[in-house]
């Protein structure tokens, strides 16, 4: 039992490694020998954990999911309106994306995704469960006319999910200067406050 517990230890260091080195080489430059290097291990050892590199990735696509998933489930878990859910599940994403900034890369990756169909397959699963958590929430927005009935909630919510994205991008290429939640939380308010029905709006003006 040790001895298993030992090589998921193991395991989850590598995947940890892979984060972190993926923000500060790239998705694409990483090797497994730098992996190898930074977890204290040769190149043999770590194809003793994962048969391949492209398993490390699955494994790094699971450790994503799993942190992200759990993120949302406790939004999900609380009694907010749909209006409050809406703005936990974007700042959830931004405050991820904050704690492992590689993230937005490594599931924007073309050469990544390319040679990986599987990790490809499974983050387009997790993105799309995240849409429609949204998607459910700006919807029973819509039905207690806190939002306005005009706009398809699978359009409200690619809005919003480009909001997360594109802010991402600036937040990298910007070197991270501003904090990405803050600035986050008040342009999501902006967007909000044009999703809210007429009469919703008269009211908070």
């Amino acid at each position: 039992m040790s001895a298993r517990k030992s090589a998921d230890s193991r395991r989850t260091e590598i995947v940890i490694a892979m984060l972190r080195l993926a923000d500060e080489l790239g998705p694409d430059r990483l090797t497994t020998n730098e992996v190898a290097k930074a977890v204290g291990l040769t190149q043999p050892a770590i194809f003793r954990h994962f048969p391949t590199k492209q398993d490390i990735w699955l494994a790094v696509a699971s450790h994503i999911s799993e942190i992200m998933s759990e993120a949302w489930e406790d939004v999900l878990a609380t009694d907010a309106s749909p209006e409050d859910r809406v703005t936990a599940l974007i700042l959830v994403q931004l405050r991820q994306i904050t704690a492992s900034p590689a993230i937005p890369a490594i599931l924007h990756s073309r050469e990544l995704h390319a040679e990986n169909a599987a990790l490809r397959t499974q983050f387009l699963g997790l993105m799309a469960r995240f849409q429609k958590l949204l998607v459910e929430a700006l919807a029973e927005g819509q039905a207690q006319h806190v939002f306005r009935s005009d706009i398809a909630p699978s359009d409200a919510a690619i809005l919003l999910i480009s909001l997360v994205q594109g802010l991402a991008i600036r937040w990298s290429l910007g070197q991270r200067t501003f904090s990405l939640e803050a600035e986050g939380g008040r342009l999501l308010a902006r967007q909000i406050a044009l999703f809210r029905a007429p009469a919703l709006m008269e009211k908070t003006a």
